[in-house]
């Protein structure tokens, strides 16, 4: 008798919320955020643990890549799913790979440019021109005036 490993669902929620907030490289406060934002929801056991399924996963995972590589506050992507839910298309989807395919072109780009060796005379025109030092504003002599007592040691 054989025991195959039954095939993997994502709608089953398996993860509790400290492997699923280091999947996505995330605190677990951040995940609760994200729940009481209604971004996502997460399944609950009967003590009320919450469990993540892949699905939900992904979900996060698209929710970091907007917030931090895109700038799209949490009420900017709780309308890109309201658009998604409602057209029905895969903006997150496009989104996200859009997203990382521009960044493998800009790591891309930068290992080129690492790469390009420079000559003499690109590093003499780099260099920075020397300016003028800038010399302090002068007080006025107002400005240092107190007012002096008339005889010493009285209060």
């Amino acid at each position: 008798m054989t025991y195959g490993r039954p095939e993997r669902d994502p709608e089953r929620p398996v993860y509790v919320i400290s492997v699923a907030a280091t999947l996505v490289s995330a605190h677990p406060r951040t995940l609760r955020i994200y729940e009481d934002e209604g971004l996502l929801c997460p399944a609950r056991t009967p003590t009320n643990i919450r469990l993540y399924s892949e699905n939900d996963i992904r979900r996060l995972t698209w929710i970091r890549h907007l917030t931090q590589v895109r700038g799209v506050n949490l009420a900017g992507i709780r309308l890109l799913f309201e658009l998604e839910e409602r057209l029905g298309a895969r903006i997150l989807e496009a989104l996200y790979a859009e997203g990382t395919a521009d960044a493998e072109e800009a790591a891309a780009r930068a290992t080129a440019d690492a790469e390009t060796p420079t000559t003499p005379a690109t590093e003499a025109s780099t260099t920075p021109t020397t300016a003028e030092p800038r010399t302090p504003p002068t007080p006025s002599p107002s400005a240092d005036r107190r007012p002096v007592s008339s005889t010493v040691g009285e209060p």
